[in-house]
């Protein structure tokens, strides 16, 4: 199977060399540690979380790296200095298997994303109150 095949998120991880598997699998660990009732699915062709039905964080494992995707500037504005060397674009983190994010800059983009989420689902909600 390809990571092009994967229909569920384990599906892909088992699809993974297992450097990049193991990378991606602690990294989805720190996630769910933040974000406990997140729902997994394939978008796009890579894992992603989803929050409320809202995207909250999409991940990937390529040849020479492995990349989050927090769809936010802002988020990688709060990161700060730690982010920095890291960035790929405007929205793309990138490590390596041998120079994987800590659990805690882990955590805190999860935090910094999951916040963005919920102040546009209660934008929304404030939105249709006054519809």
């Amino acid at each position: 199977m390809t990571q092009e095949d994967a229909s569920s998120v384990d599906a892909y991880l088992r699809g993974l060399p297992d450097d990049a598997r193991l990378a991606l699998e602690r990294l989805r660990e720190a996630i769910r540690a933040v974000v406990p009732d997140a729902t997994e699915v394939i978008s796009y062709q890579i894992p992603t979380l989803k929050y409320e039905g809202r995207m909250l964080l999409s991940y990937a494992a390529f040849k020479d790296h492995c990349s989050i995707f927090p769809a936010s500037d802002g988020v990688l504005k709060a990161g700060g200095d730690a982010l920095r060397p890291r960035l790929a674009g405007k929205a793309t983190i990138r490590f390596t298997t041998q120079k994987p994010l800590s659990k805690a800059l882990i955590a805190k983009i999860a935090k910094a994303r999951l916040a963005e989420v919920c102040a546009e689902i209660a934008a929304r909600k404030q939105k249709l109150r006054q519809a």
